[in-house]
């Protein structure tokens, strides 16, 4: 895609994506041992942060360039192929910190941008072990306290948590969903529940709190409505980085192996031909839709957040699709642990983050079919 094309970074920002992929060649270096020791990416995310990247999301009346959900997308991508666990702790960190600016007033917001463009780490605590998938709609209450709340309960699949200042946390006060800026607090504990399939390094552990304070003062104001977010339009970004990395794998391993009775490489048989083309320009496709979606968020366009459905629910069958044939090429070599088996496991991950697969495919099919609005006239 040319930098000229609408969905493309715009021209003036494709340095930061230039940046991100030479920082992601040194990631995809340690990729394996990460999965393998499921050691957290810190160095990662510091080297992304020294590149002046986070920063580059704030707003620019907050000191940051304002940087375009078109090229964070592309951000993401290029990170998730070569270790889609920094994508997906980058991806969190992101959410929380430029949410947190985003939805707080003017002089919390300041103090948060402050802290993301000083190397503050942020996280999220938003899913509880018993909502499920709806994230945005907590079940625990935060009981009223002097100058605040004070909450007990759980959260879950808080990737990098262990590393973070501030958590962008939600719960019920007076009944209502309603979010908070929480600094790291003696009262959390982090519970190493994080012995998983993919995405291993991301250490997305669980978190309890104890009497926890949340501050009135930190307490986002109600929304005025639907809003882009980054977590929203990085998830399919996440999943369409893993499909690239699967279908560089799958082509290495088609060109280098030799059939044993022809002597030709795997690459010359023609069910590899057809699978190979109708992966990839399934994966075009997805991501031609995703940065449509990315082009909304630069609109405040209000189909931004009905695309995030689409966008998700297409990138993660790419990437799981893409990854199951990297297996089917690779045979007893791809089953054989290595780049084939943990691009397989990694791809799993997408499809079962919040939103769900099927929690899309459901959301996107009700809008289908539900009655038509009335136009008030009768037979």
């Amino acid at each position: 895609m040319t930098a000229s094309h609408p969905f493309a970074p715009p021209a003036h920002e494709q340095h930061w994506v230039a940046a991100a992929t030479e920082l992601a060649a040194d990631f995809a270096k340690t990729a394996a041992d990460r999965d393998r020791t499921c050691d957290l990416p810190i160095e990662n995310l510091r080297a992304l942060h020294e590149a002046g990247i986070d920063a580059a999301l704030i707003a620019t009346a907050l000191g940051g360039e304002g940087l375009s959900y078109r090229s964070y997308g592309a951000i993401v991508r290029v990170i998730s192929a070569a270790c889609p666990s920094t994508a997906c702790i980058w991806v969190m960190h992101i959410g929380a910190a430029v949410g947190l600016v985003e939805m707080s007033t003017p002089d919390t917001a300041k103090f948060w941008a402050d802290e993301l463009i000083g190397g503050a780490r942020f996280a999220n605590a938003l899913s509880e072990p018993s909502s499920g998938n709806l994230f945005l709609q907590p079940l625990q209450h935060a009981v009223p306290a002097d100058g605040g709340y004070r909450l007990s309960g759980a959260k879950r699949f808080s990737s990098g948590c262990e590393v973070a200042d501030h958590f962008l946390i939600n719960a019920l006060v007076d009944d209502k969903p309603a979010f908070f800026g929480l600094d790291t607090d003696p009262t959390m504990t982090f519970v190493p529940i994080w012995d998983t399939m993919g995405l291993r390094a991301s250490r997305s552990q669980l978190i309890t709190f104890a009497d926890t304070f949340l501050p009135e003062d930190r307490r986002c104001p109600p929304s005025t409505g639907p809003r882009p977010n980054h977590i929203g339009a990085g998830l399919a970004f996440l999943s369409l980085g893993i499909a690239d990395a699967a279908i560089a794998a799958l082509a290495v391993h088609a060109r280098t192996r030799a059939i044993p009775t022809t002597g030709d490489p795997l690459a010359d048989m023609q069910w590899v031909r057809l699978a190979v083309g109708d992966v990839a320009s399934r994966l075009e496709a997805a991501a031609m839709y995703a940065q449509h979606m990315t082009w909304l968020a630069d609109q405040n366009d209000p189909g931004f957040l009905p695309a995030t459905m689409h966008a998700k629910l297409l990138a993660n069958s790419i990437a799981r699709d893409a990854a199951d044939l990297g297996l089917r090429i690779g045979g007893g070599s791809g089953y054989i642990r290595g780049d084939t088996e943990r691009i397989f496991r990694d791809a799993q991950a997408g499809w079962l983050m919040a939103y769900s697969g099927e929690i899309c495919q459901d959301t996107i099919g009700t809008s289908l079919l539900s009655p038509a609005p009335q136009d008030g006239h009768h037979g």
